[in-house]
């Protein structure tokens, strides 16, 4: 979609977004991952600009990095790390690349992602198309780390033996290249995967992830899938506290399916966008309850306003992540969400966004 916000001459006019709407229309004619691709082409091609200021009140410290707002770009998007500062220039408080593994995967068979227009949603079975990391690790090297916070999500390959061994390796080649590191055990879309959330599995994946990182290393992310029975949450929230996991994202797609009318309804993959709000939320307040407040989580699943967003921070969420409804909304939804929430904050009387973390479930 970016691709048709830039000049022959690969000048940005970013600040003309609100044509998207008008283009939108364009862009769908074209198959989604076509129209992805071309839209990380148009971000490469255009200039690098600076961040925009964010509020000083929306301004958050988690895993002791500081945030300059809450609102961050999920992995997916920019799976092989090409254009991490120039989502940061959007206005997003932080950007998580990848996921990325160690090996070279080209990933599930094509079509493999599909919209749901009517329900402003996406289902997906990409199965971690990626690059590999030495080929993200060599881009990501070249960056200046001051223009922002890049957090590098790590999986493991599909056709691995051993794939804790393949975290491992994430954690040993990536971490020097980033802010924090994610974990990402809960993609729907490489088999068996999702079983490294039962509790022996995770339990060694961390405790080897953990010894695989420098003393002076990034924070660790663990992400979780929303598709979780109450048990799961408890020793999933158990596990990564024992294991001193700096934060929670919460969670991914879903195979779950509510009821749906687009014609792509039927296909297999994992659901996001706007039908997996209610699922999100429900696995945000598990999550905070299971844990007690004690660890930040990060709010994943269907954010598309600063009402969302807001709703979310409110709920619990340190920090908010999103990327279908950039699809739906266009370029300008990183920043137009910021300055919701600012305003939101202001409306509801918070001194700063730390102080309205958990706030409503502290007045139930």
């Amino acid at each position: 979609m970016f691709a048709l916000l830039t000049s022959r001459s690969g000048a940005a006019i970013a600040p003309r977004m609100a044509i998207y709407p008008i283009i939108r229309p364009m862009v769908f004619l074209l198959d989604a991952e076509r129209a992805h691709s071309l839209t990380i082409a148009g971000l490469k091609a255009a200039p690098l600009g600076p961040p925009p200021a964010s509020p000083r009140a929306l301004a958050i410290r988690v895993a002791g990095l500081d945030f300059p707002n809450p609102v961050g770009l999920a992995a997916g998007f920019d799976k092989n790390a090409e254009v991490a500062d120039k989502i940061l220039a959007l206005g997003f408080g932080f950007a998580e690349v990848g996921t990325l593994t160690p090996l070279p995967q080209s990933g599930n068979p094509k079509p493999r992602m599909f919209r749901l227009v009517i329900e402003h949603g996406v289902i997906n079975r990409l199965g971690f198309n990626n690059n590999g990391q030495a080929v993200a690790a060599k881009r990501l090297a070249k960056r200046d780390r001051t223009r922002g916070i890049v957090g590098i999500n790590i999986g493991a390959n599909k056709d691995s033996e051993d794939r804790i061994a393949d975290y491992e390796t994430g954690v040993r080649v990536m971490a020097p290249l980033a802010d924090y590191l994610t974990i990402n055990i809960s993609s729907p879309n490489t088999p068996g995967l999702r079983a490294l959330q039962d509790e022996g599995a995770l339990d060694a994946l961390l405790e080897r992830a953990i010894a695989a990182r420098a003393p002076d290393g990034p924070p660790i992310f663990l992400k979780v899938a929303p598709d979780l029975e109450p048990a799961d949450i408890d020793a999933i929230s158990r596990i990564a506290m024992d294991r001193s996991i700096d934060a929670l994202i919460v969670g991914n797609t879903t195979i779950t399916r509510p009821e749906l009318t687009s014609r792509h309804a039927a296909e297999t993959g994992g659901l996001s966008g706007r039908p997996l709000a209610r699922l999100a939320r429900q696995r945000l307040g598990d999550f905070r309850d299971a844990t007690g407040g004690e660890m930040p989580i990060i709010a994943v699943g269907g954010i598309d306003s600063a009402k969302e967003a807001w709703a979310r921070i409110r709920a619990g969420a340190s920090l908010v992540q999103l990327y279908t409804a950039l699809a739906y909304q266009g370029p300008s939804l990183g920043r137009d969400i910021v300055r919701g929430l600012e305003r939101l904050r202001k409306c509801d009387g918070f001194a700063s966004i730390a102080e309205a973390i958990g706030s409503e479930r502290r007045t139930d």
